[in-house]
């Protein structure tokens, strides 16, 4: 017997709709869904284990979002033909999912919670990402598992001025705006993407519009719930509580760590003023005490010095580093700082500080994108590398962390609109966070546009970031420009923003309250524009302008192309030409075949060894025109002519046949020209005689008056 299926449609108001089902598939999860649109087709599910493992005070979340090849009709890569770690494309998907679904849960739930989405079926004109939260949340819907609000996710996209939700890829590529915006039905929780140069005003409007359909999407979710018969929430442990002792911890420490936050010192005295606190407050307590109640001291000693730091801000106006709430850490910065690299930069802000180097190359380099929903190549990409050092910590190394990928994406997409059209150099960009006190990403973003301009990539502007975070006790707020890695954590918002002096490029945000106003936000963005613009300001007084060509001992690219009949001449037999010339020249030479030419790249150090490359294509390519006159060297002599070689397209012979010579009757070729003797000849097109290339030099010189006969 078939399942029961329950379906509920979303109505995107353009003709397409959305539909989540349940009923059939994944039942012995505590929740699943089938999401469609098209011909994709998204499973997501959720688990929870029934309590959590001893120990644990914290969330173990885990969201994985997987897209098998299997979907789009194609085989994984590779040697052996399954699906294998998360591409970097995955992985930002699901930090997108993680970041809304993670403050929802109950503070005090610490069961494992494993949410799984799955592409099963792709539809090219649908972008699969953009429907990720919203079948995490309507699995969590349909389960037993305690959480606060339904969420959803939307893609925004404009085109001409009209905005678009969820868009196509082909439309993407047409839109000025690339925004995913995670909400709830009354807040936004979750912001990220890449804009070209958009005003605060239209992202705020991007925002609302997707909003509302985020809340059509909710709706939905809870209909499904409805029908298919809400579960009661299941009963779990909860955090262990004590009065009594929360109220001890406060009274001993609060005042002390609020005289500490209103110092305004450094992140190491900080440190160590709180962890002298705390040790004062312990001692309040017998080792029987601690014992039996460590955690909850621990606890409660976090939550106190949490209410101490956050009311300093709202009641003094100032930080944990003494600054007022709009004011930048001091920043300098260096270019030029790697000797040997393309390009390189330095910057440092307060107690962060980015090291970034670009390095330029061919199409060869370019990173090549090979997943079941995507396939191409960026020209343009930056890693992110954050060792256990810049933090002063000592940790194990287990490869690229999601955090890396996801913030190496950020930057990424903050320059990447930057670069121009055409750019011929394939670019790499790597930031090396060697100090970390507050946003190392945007540190990353204003290193990379000075390591680019500093390699002399002709950027069409340069681009900073600034972190901003909030304050609020609900009645009460404080935006903070600059924030601290202490105000990130202890705060109600970190939001990044990138930009030019024109707009905004790429921004990300993450809420961690209910109910934030758009007034809050709408504050935060025209404060954050203020930051971006004082920094861009640093950036700027140490390099003004792009260098104007790049660096002696870094490669220059040309470009050439070429009639595509020309490919296999210039590659030879088995690429005996292309190879030869490489060595010789030292050069890099690269042939992509593009709408029937060749599109030809050639990368090297020395300009003589490109110049030969350029004489060799233009040798190759040379086609003389009918009627024209051409330079030639003799290079061989002959009893029947001599053969010439053309001097703007050497290896390029042809036949200068005796009868061409000279009007006079020529018995003997030498008696005209000779051996490397260089002059001029006129080219006559086929001989429809011998149908091979007919060349005079008698052509070019004036005839001679005939002699009368005498009688």
């Amino acid at each position: 017997m078939i399942p029961q299926l329950f379906v509920e449609s979303i109505d995107l108001g353009d003709g397409r709709s959305i539909t989540i089902e349940t009923g059939r598939l994944a039942k012995q999860a505590d929740g699943s869904v089938v999401v469609r649109i098209g011909k994709t087709v998204i499973l997501g599910t959720v688990v929870s284990a029934r309590k959590a493992s001893p120990g644990i005070d914290f969330l173990p979340l885990t969201v994985d979002y997987r897209e098998k090849f299997a979907a789009a009709g194609r085989f994984p890569g590779g040697f052996f033909k399954r699906e294998a770690r998360p591409s970097d494309s995955e992985v930002l998907t699901m930090r997108l999912v993680d970041r809304v679904l993670r403050p929802l849960f109950p503070s005090d739930y610490h069961a494992e919670v494993q949410v799984m989405i799955q592409l099963m079926s792709y539809d090219e004109d649908v972008m699969p990402d953009a429907l990720a939260g919203l079948a995490a949340s309507a699995a969590l819907a349909l389960s037993d598992i305690p959480f606060e609000t339904l969420i959803s996710e939307a893609r925004v996209g404009r085109i001409d001025g009209k905005f678009i939700i969820n868009p196509s890829r082909a439309q993407l590529a047409l839109s000025d705006i690339d925004m995913m915006i995670g909400a709830s039905m009354d807040s936004i929780a979750m912001v990220e993407g890449e804009m070209k140069e958009i005003s605060e005003a239209e992202m705020l409007e991007a925002i609302k519009f997707a909003h509302e359909h985020i809340k059509v999407q909710i709706a939905a979710q809870e209909r499904l719930a409805a029908a298919f018969g809400k579960k009661e929430v299941r009963t779990y442990e909860g955090e262990r509580e004590d009065e009594a002792i929360y109220a001890k911890v406060k009274a001993a420490a609060y005042d002390k760590i609020y005289a500490i936050a209103s110092k305004g010192s450094s992140k190491q005295e900080r440190t160590a003023a709180f962890a002298e606190v705390k040790e004062e407050v312990k001692a309040l307590f017998t080792e029987e005490e601690l014992a039996e109640n460590g955690d909850l001291v621990s606890k409660y000693f976090y939550k106190t010095n949490k209410e101490a730091v956050r009311n300093v801000t709202l009641d003094l106006g100032t930080r944990l580093d003494g600054r007022k709430t709009t004011e930048i850490r001091p920043i300098w910065c260096e270019v030029d700082y790697l000797p040997s690299v393309h390009g390189s930069a330095l910057f440092t802000r307060g107690e962060t500080q980015a090291l970034a180097t670009a390095t330029l190359g061919t199409s060869r380099e370019a990173n090549q994108i090979d997943s079941p929903s995507e396939q191409g190549e960026e020209k343009f990409y930056l890693h992110y590398n954050f060792p256990p050092f810049s933090t002063g910590e000592a940790r194990p190394l287990r490869g690229t962390s999601r955090r890396e990928v996801g913030h190496g994406n950020l930057a990424q997409r903050a320059l990447k609109n930057m670069i121009p059209a055409d750019c011929p150099y394939t670019i790499r960009v790597v930031s090396e966070v060697l100090e970390s006190n507050g946003s190392s990403s945007m540190a990353t973003v204003c290193a990379g546009t000075l390591s680019l301009m500093d390699a002399g990539i002709q950027m069409i502007r340069p681009v900073s970031g600034i972190a901003m975070g909030l304050i609020t006790d609900g009645e009460r707020f404080a935006v903070l420009s600059d924030i601290l890695g202490d105000e990130d954590h202890l705060g109600d918002m970190d939001f990044k923003v990138t930009g030019t002096s024109v707009g905004i490029t790429a921004c990300q945000m993450d809420i961690k309250i209910d109910g934030l106003k758009y007034e809050i936000m709408e504050a935060a963005l025209a404060q954050a524009r203020d930051g971006r613009l004082h920094i861009l300001g640093k950036l700027i007084e140490t390099l003004a302008e792009p260098k104007a060509d790049v660096k002696a001992y870094a490669p220059k690219i040309i470009t050439r192309t070429i009639p595509g009949n020309f490919i296999g001449a210039l590659i030879g037999p088995g690429g005996k030409v292309i190879q030869e010339l490489q060595k010789a020249t030292g050069t890099t030479i690269v042939i992509n075949e593009v709408d029937e030419q060749g599109v030809i790249e050639i990368l090297g150090t020395d300009p003589a060894g490109i110049e030969a490359v350029l004489a060799k294509i233009q040798s190759i390519t040379f086609k003389p025109q009918m009627g024209e006159a051409y330079e030639v060297k003799v290079i061989k002599m002959l009893d029947f002519g001599a053969v010439v070689e053309y001097t703007s397209a050497p290896g390029n012979e042809v036949l200068l046949h005796v009868s061409e010579l000279a009007w006079e009757r020529t018995e003997n070729v030498a008696d005209v020209v000779n051996m490397g003797d260089v002059f001029e000849v006129k080219y006559l097109g086929l001989d429809p005689k011998t149908r091979k290339e007919k060349v005079s030099r008698k052509a070019l010189i004036a005839r001679p008056p005939r002699e009368e006969k005498k009688e």
